[in-house]
């Protein structure tokens, strides 16, 4: 176990030390989860539900009236993560047409 002391700032925030953002892959902007516990606080990787994404994906095809026989699942899987890759790195999004 490491333990590594670190300090909030005035506004609440504090710094994840280098050795822990490596070890756990923290990147800028990403979200993580805070979960409190009866040891302390929690902190890890704001989990991706991939359910959760296909049915929104599902959703905005059956609004747009798409042919669902024609969709390239993993195209749209790609963009789908391709943007939450941007915005995790607060890049602008680069739209792919999707057919």
């Amino acid at each position: 176990m490491v333990i590594v002391s670190t300090k909030m700032g005035p506004k609440g925030q504090i710094l994840i030390p280098k050795i822990f953002r490596e070890e756990y892959g923290f990147i800028p902007g990403e979200e993580l989860q805070l979960i409190d516990t009866s040891e302390g606080l929690f902190v890890k990787k704001e989990t991706y539900d991939i359910i959760a994404s296909m049915k929104e994906i599902a959703k905005k095809a059956k609004a747009k009236k798409v042919n669902v026989d024609k969709i390239d699942l993993h195209k749209i899987y790609e963009s789908e993560l391709e943007e939450r890759f941007n915005d995790v790195l607060g890049h602008k999004h680069i739209h792919k047409s999707v057919s």
